[in-house]
């Protein structure tokens, strides 16, 4: 079963991520902190929304995908960024993971987003099948740039000072960004 994420679930959530940087060698890059989960996920301006899939015969989610709206200036429309699909392997190959991409791509289609996008690790072969057994499409053609740390410090600095106009106030949930699942 797939449902949106409450605030009793970021503990949940928060151990699925550290669980996914560790299977993604990178478990000390994962920073992130319960309450800064619930903040983003639940606060007054949220900045992501999370899916939970479960399982009846376990107590404690078997995964998670946590997204976000971004927006397309082609297309005109917003679409959805998966930051985070993960499934435990004890539930992996039972469809969870499919599942959580469904109720993406329906969220997508019944809001009338065109694009539903994420990235993978290039040596991540079983995933890298997997999206395209869906027809998913590896974007070959672009590629992703960071700014963090140091390099993201330095540019920052080289801003003119912001005027109380240019800084945009936090966007405040629109009422179609509520999550709403069909059974």
């Amino acid at each position: 079963m797939i449902r949106a994420a409450s605030a009793s679930d970021v503990p949940a959530i928060h151990a699925m991520i550290r669980e996914l940087a560790e299977c993604e060698r990178s478990l000390g890059d994962a920073r992130a902190t319960p309450a800064q989960l619930r903040e983003a996920l639940f606060g007054a301006h949220p900045a992501a929304f999370a899916l939970i899939a479960e399982d009846d015969s376990v107590q404690e989610p078997v995964g998670f995908a946590l997204w976000f709206r971004n927006f397309s200036t082609w297309t005109g429309t917003h679409g959805v960024y998966l930051e985070d699909l993960y499934v435990r392997p004890a539930a992996r190959g039972t469809g969870h993971g499919k599942a959580l991409l469904a109720e993406l791509a329906r969220i997508c289609v019944e809001r009338g987003y065109e694009r539903f996008e994420w990235s993978v690790l290039d040596w991540n072969e079983p995933s890298i099948g997997f999206y395209a057994s869906l027809g998913a499409r590896a974007m070959d053609e672009w590629t992703v740039y960071r700014l963090s740390g140091e390099p993201l410090r330095a540019l920052a600095a080289t801003a003119a000072p912001a005027s109380p106009v240019s800084v945009a106030p936090p966007v405040p949930r629109q009422a179609n960004d509520a999550i709403s699942l069909s059974n």
